[in-house]
């Protein structure tokens, strides 16, 4: 059955949305042409929106931009927000389009700590918890994060080789290594483990961005070996980009589709 809608409110709602990406704002002939909108209709809605707050019209430059109303809204979202609950959320999809473990973490210092962790729904299962910190450059959520950062900061987390700590003998052990490591990941836009935090297990990982476009976390979907295989991973990549865009929009991020 279909919803019923208020059209001058949707249409309002329109010119909101389409200001949002506008950071110097538009004129009104601009908004006009851009929703398709009659020109009386633009300007009425224009002028109300600007009568309770959520626009601003500068006479002088003849541009609409986004008012202080329409930022307490924004505030208002994003303090309702909590990053687990809403990671929590979107890794239980992903755990149900795969059966894997997904988990979401984050970074302290060299350290990745997991937030997040669901289930795999099979016998054989890999053990963790929330709340543990393992070396960021041994996982995969960790060197997504790591990837992140500005050349400066990430050397100066690792001065040298001591730096780095091995779980596995898979481990990243060099600091040259870890960077080889981290440029690849940057390139493609995911990170992958294999047996480096685990002797049993690999992983993949993706980057979840805030409403500012800062990484905040990543999101991996964690698998043993005996269920691992290139196809199967290329699977996982789709799906765990897929997982963290999903809670990168939930957050507030503009990320394209």
């Amino acid at each position: 059955m279909a919803r019923l809608t208020a059209p001058a409110l949707r249409r309002g709602l329109d010119i909101l949305e389409v200001l949002v990406e506008e950071d110097e704002g538009l004129r009104v002939p601009e908004i006009t042409k851009r929703l398709g909108l009659p020109r009386a209709t633009t300007h009425e809605l224009v002028n109300t929106l600007v009568d309770r707050g959520y626009l601003e019209l500068s006479r002088e430059a003849g541009r609409v931009t986004l008012g202080v109303r329409a930022l307490r809204l924004g505030a208002g979202y994003e303090r309702g927000l909590d990053l687990a609950t809403v990671g929590r959320e979107c890794a239980a999809e992903v755990a149900a389009a795969c059966g894997e473990t997904v988990q979401v973490v984050v970074r302290d210092a060299r350290f990745a700590v997991f937030i997040v962790r669901i289930d795999s729904t099979h016998s054989v299962r890999l053990v963790s918890q929330v709340g543990s910190r393992l070396p960021a450059s041994c996982t995969a959520g960790g060197k997504m994060l790591l990837s992140m950062l500005p050349s400066a900061e990430l050397h100066a987390l690792f001065t040298d080789d001591r730096a780095l700590h091995k779980m596995t003998p898979h481990s990243i052990d060099t600091r040259e290594r870890l960077l080889a490591d981290l440029d690849l990941t940057r390139e493609r836009g995911w990170a992958e483990e294999n047996c480096e935090s685990n002797d049993h297990a690999a992983c993949v990982a993706a980057p979840v961005y805030d409403r500012l476009g800062a990484c905040v976390a990543a999101m991996s979907i964690s698998v043993p070996i005996v269920r691992w295989s290139d196809a199967q991973k290329q699977r996982y990549v789709e799906l765990v980009l897929g997982g963290a865009k999903a809670m990168s929009q939930r957050l507030g991020a503009q990320v394209s589709s």
